[in-house]
């Protein structure tokens, strides 16, 4: 969550410098509640010191409303393409939901039918 929540930093940071004002908290959907409390928790427990430091800068930014966490059930999280192995079935879920297109398989379809109309 850490360097997600500083890449979403940066990217607002060059927004801005492009005088693309971003006035709502940028979302960073994550699939742990636990994770998730803790970063919007201001009281730490005993079970979360080693990860203090890396909590404190999501903390800040969640609490100055610059990044909201909103919760995404695993199944629908669409990062997992790009950070797991996948079984095919969950894979093949997620390459529809991104609407993706197999380029060693191209379909030409779509451009005949748009030249009759």
């Amino acid at each position: 969550m850490t360097s997600t929540a500083s890449e979403l930093t940066w990217i607002k940071q060059i927004l801005k410098d492009l005088h693309i004002p971003i006035r709502e908290p940028m979302k960073m959907f994550c699939d742990n509640n636990l994770a998730r409390h803790i970063a919007s928790n201001p009281v730490f427990h005993e079970r979360t010191k080693h990860i203090e430091v890396d909590c404190h800068y999501i903390r800040e930014k969640v609490q100055a409303k610059e990044i909201e966490t909103p919760y995404v059930k695993s199944e629908d999280q669409l990062a997992d393409i790009f950070t797991k192995g996948l079984i095919p079935k969950i894979f093949e879920d997620i390459v529809s939901k991104l609407e993706l297109i197999d380029i060693y398989n191209p379909s030409l379809r779509g451009s005949v039918e748009n030249k009759n109309r």
